[in-house]
C-alpha cells in the first residue's frame, strides 16, 4: 500500500476503443493487487478489474480540454483508456501503477497475497495433482535402454536443468559431466520424449562450446549413446532450431553447433526460427495492425503480413512436424538445441510431443506438457514474461507462440482435443497473471528456492475443478483423429489471425471462431433434459407401486411435441417455445418438480462476450454431410453432426 499515491479518484471516464466518442463515468480505485473501475451510471453495478501483475506498460499522454488520458496496456492484450479529470491525479495513479505493475521482489508477486478459502492440506494436494515421473513410466521409461540419473542432484552439473534426468543407459557419469562442460549453460542432452513403439526419442540440450574448431570426446560419446538406445536406427538427427547465419555468428564467441566430421551417424539439420528480440517486435507489430480502428481490408492484411507473426508460427510448426516425422515415420531419434536450450527448443519439443502422443492432446496430458518442457526444463517464465522489474529485452512471447501453435493444430483437427480454445487462453492469462505460483523463478532450483509449493497455490488444480468449461464437445476418443500422428498442413492459406485472443476484450466484437461454445449449451441442455426425465420416470414409477393412478383411464398423446396428461395441453411444446433465441426454456420449466434442474433460458450468456445471433448464423451454415462424409463416421462433419 505504501506505493499507492492516491486511493480513489472520481469522475474518471472509460472510453470505448471502438468508438472514442463513448465512455462510461466511473471511480477508480487502486488496491495492493488491483485497479478497479466502478461505473456511476449504470443501473446495474459495473466493475473493471485489472490485476496488476497483468499490467505491460502505463503511458500517460497529453493533457487536453477533457482531462488527461492514461492508456492502460495488459500482457493478456486488453487495453483501457482513462481520461483522468486533473492533470495532478492522473500523475499520482501513472507513478502508482507504474511501481505496483513492476515489482522489484518476489515476494511482491500477487501468488504469495493470493489467499483462497482453501486449507493447508488441500493446498498441499493441489501440487500433488501432476506427477512427471508418473508420466515417464507411461513411455515405458526406465527400461534397459534408458535410466534416471542422480548425476543433476542438488543441480550440480546444471543449475536450470531439473534434478531428475533420464539418460541413455550407457552413459556414464564422467561422460556427462565431460559433456556439460561443452554445453552452453551445462545443459548436455537428456531425454524429453520417449517413443516405447519404435524407441526412437526427443532429447535436447544447448548448444556446443565449439567455436570453430574445438570438439569433445565426452560430449561426441554422449551423442552416440542416444543413439545406441535406438536400436532400430544407424543414425540420428541434430537439429539447430536457429537461422544458420545466426548459428555460424555464435562461433565467433566460442559458441556454435556440432561438426558432422567429428560426430559419427549423425544428420545435421537447421530450422531457422528467429530469435526472441524478433519475435517481440513480430508480435508488438501484430498487435499494433489487430488494435487498428476501423481499418480498412488492406491496412489490416498488410499490418499483419509486415508484422511477419503468422510466418514465425510456421516455423515454429514446420520444425515440430519434422521432428514428429522422424520419430513417427522413419524411427530416428532427434537431438534438439538453440542457443540456451529454453526457448525455441521448449517449443518444437512440446509441439512435436502434441502431434506424436494423443495423451498431450487431452486436458491432463496438456499440463503434464507444460510442466515437463517448459517449467521443469527451465524455460525463463519470470524473463520472459516480465514477472519482476528488470531489462525489458529479456521479455518475449516464446510461451505464446506455443500455445498458438497448438490452437492452429486444433483449428485443422477439432475432433482430436479434449481440451477447447479457452483452455488454452486461460492458461496464457495465468501465465502472466502470478496468481499461482507454477510460472514464477526461472528453473526448479530457484522455485524450491522460494518455497513456492509451500508458500502458494497450483493453477493445474483449479484448471481441472473447473475442466468442464474447458472441454470441446467435437472431441471423439475413438475418432481416428485422436490416435497416432497428426500431419497438420502449413500451407499459408492454413493459417488463421487467432482473434479469440488477440481481441477478445474489444467491445462489440465476438471472436467466437468455432461452434463448440454452443454445440457445449446444447449438450448441456440435452443433459438437463435427460435428468428431467429420469426424474418423472422415477416418480412415474413410485406412482405406479402406490396404485395412486389409474393409468389405463389416461390418454396419452405420444407425438414428439407434447407429454402432457389429459387437458394440461397448456404444456406441450410449440413452435413458439422456440422462437426466443438459439437455446430456450423448456415448457417443463413451469412446473418443473423438486430436484431437477432448470434450463438454459433464451437470453443467457452463454459465454463471455458470446453473440447468440452469429451463432445461430455459425451453426445454419453449417453444410449438410457429403456423400463421402456420410460414409464415413470419422469424417470431421460427421462429428460436428452427431454433437
Amino acid at each position: 500500500m505504501e506505493h499507492i499515491r492516491l486511493p480513489k479518484v472520481e469522475k474518471v471516464r472509460l472510453l470505448d476503443r471502438a468508438s472514442p466518442r463513448r465512455s462510461r463515468v466511473g471511480t477508480l480505485y487502486l488496491t495492493a493487487t488491483h485497479t478497479i473501475f466502478v461505473e456511476n451510471e449504470a443501473a446495474v453495478r459495473s466493475e473493471t478489474w485489472v490485476l496488476h501483475s497483468l499490467v505491460c506498460s502505463v503511458e500517460k499522454q497529453a493533457a487536453s480540454a477533457s482531462g488527461c488520458s492514461l492508456l492502460v496496456r495488459c500482457k493478456n492484450f486488453q487495453v483501457l483508456h482513462f481520461v483522468v479529470p486533473r492533470e495532478r491525479e492522473c500523475h499520482d495513479v501513472h507513478l502508482s501503477l507504474q511501481r505496483l505493475s513492476q515489482p522489484e521482489r518476489c515476494e511482491e508477486l500477487y501468488c504469495f497475497s493470493y489467499k483462497p478459502n482453501v486449507d493447508e492440506e488441500e493446498r498441499r494436494q493441489e501440487w500433488e495433482f501432476l506427477d512427471l515421473k508418473a508420466d515417464y513410466s507411461r513411455m515405458g521409461l526406465p527400461n534397459s535402454l534408458w535410466k534416471l540419473s542422480p548425476v543433476n542432484q542438488h543441480y550440480k552439473v546444471s543449475d536450470t536443468y531439473p534434478a531428475d534426468l533420464f539418460v541413455p543407459q550407457t552413459a556414464t557419469p564422467p561422460v556427462i559431466v565431460g559433456s556439460s562442460k561443452f554445453r552452453s549453460r551445462g545443459r548436455f542432452p537428456t531425454l524429453s520424449y520417449y517413443s516405447k513403439e519404435n524407441h526412437a526419442s526427443i532429447c535436447r540440450s544447448s548448444q556446443p562450446l565449439s567455436g570453430f574448431s574445438a570438439r569433445c570426446l565426452e560430449d561426441e560419446q554422449m551423442l552416440e549413446a542416444i543413439l545406441r538406445s535406438n536400436p532400430r536406427s544407424d543414425f540420428m538427427y541434430v537439429v539447430d532450431t536457429r537461422p544458420k547465419l545466426n548459428a555460424i555468428a555464435n562461433r565467433a564467441a566460442g559458441k556454435g553447433y556440432e561438426n558432422e566430421d567429428n560426430y559419427s551417424n549423425i544428420k545435421f539439420q537447421f530450422i531457422g526460427i528467429e530469435n526472441i528480440h524478433v519475435m517481440r517486435n513480430s508480435q508488438q507489430k501484430m498487435l499494433e495492425a489487430c488494435e487498428l480502428r476501423s481499418p480498412s481490408m488492406s491496412d489490416f492484411l498488410e499490418g499483419l503480413e509486415s508484422s511477419g507473426w503468422l510466418k514465425h508460427i510456421k516455423a515454429v510448426l514446420d520444425a515440430g512436424i519434422f521432428i514428429a516425422k522422424a520419430i513417427a515415420e522413419e524411427g530416428v531419434s532427434v537431438l534438439v538445441h538453440c542457443s540456451d536450450g529454453w526457448d525455441r527448443t521448449a517449443q518444437v519439443c512440446s509441439v512435436a510431443c502434441v502431434l506424436l502422443d494423443p495423451h498431450y492432446r487431452t486436458l491432463r496430458g496438456f499440463m503434464v506438457l507444460i510442466e515437463k518442457d517448459w517449467i521443469s526444463f527451465g524455460h525463463k517464465f519470470s524473463h520472459r514474461c516480465n514477472h519482476l522489474v528488470g531489462d525489458p529485452k529479456e521479455m518475449s512471447p516464446v510461451i505464446d507462440q506455443f500455445l498458438e501453435c497448438v490452437w492452429q493444430i486444433m483449428e485443422q483437427f477439432p475432433c482430436a482435443f479434449e481440451f477447447n480454445a479457452r483452455f488454452l487462453i486461460t492458461i496464457h492469462s495465468h501465465v502472466y497473471s502470478c496468481q499461482y505460483g507454477n510460472f514464477i523463478g526461472n528453473n526448479q532450483r530457484e522455485r524450491i528456492a522460494l518455497g513456492l509449493r509451500e508458500r502458494t497455490h497450483s493453477l493445474w488444480s483449479y484448471l481441472w475443478k473447473n475442466k468442464a468449461d474447458y472441454m470441446n464437445p467435437l472431441y471423439r476418443p475413438d475418432h481416428r483423429q485422436t490416435q497416432g500422428l497428426l500431419r497438420p498442413s502449413t500451407a499459408p492459406y492454413c493459417f488463421k489471425s487467432w482473434r479469440g485472443l488477440y481481441n477478445r476484450f474489444d467491445q462489440g466484437m465476438h471472436p467466437r471462431q468455432s461452434v463448440e461454445d454452443y454445440l457445449s449449451a446444447i449438450q448441456e441442455e440435452t443433459q438437463q433434459l435427460e435428468e428431467q426425465l429420469a426424474s418423472h420416470q422415477r416418480k412415474i414409477a413410485q406412482l405406479e407401486q402406490e396404485g395412486s393412478v389409474t393409468w389405463g383411464a389416461v390418454a396419452f398423446d405420444q407425438s414428439p411435441t407434447a407429454w402432457a396428461l389429459g387437458g394440461h395441453m397448456g404444456l406441450a411444446n410449440t413452435p413458439q417455445d422456440y422462437a426466443g433465441g438459439f437455446v430456450t426454456s423448456s415448457p417443463c420449466q413451469q412446473k418443473a418438480p423438486d430436484g431437477s434442474l432448470l434450463l438454459l433460458t433464451h437470453d443467457c450468456n452463454l459465454s463471455n462476450g458470446s453473440d447468440q445471433e452469429s451463432g445461430i448464423a455459425d451453426v445454419s451454415c453449417l453444410s449438410p454431410l457429403s456423400e463421402d462424409s456420410a460414409r464415413d463416421p470419422d469424417s470431421d462433419e460427421a462429428a460436428y453432426s452427431a454433437a
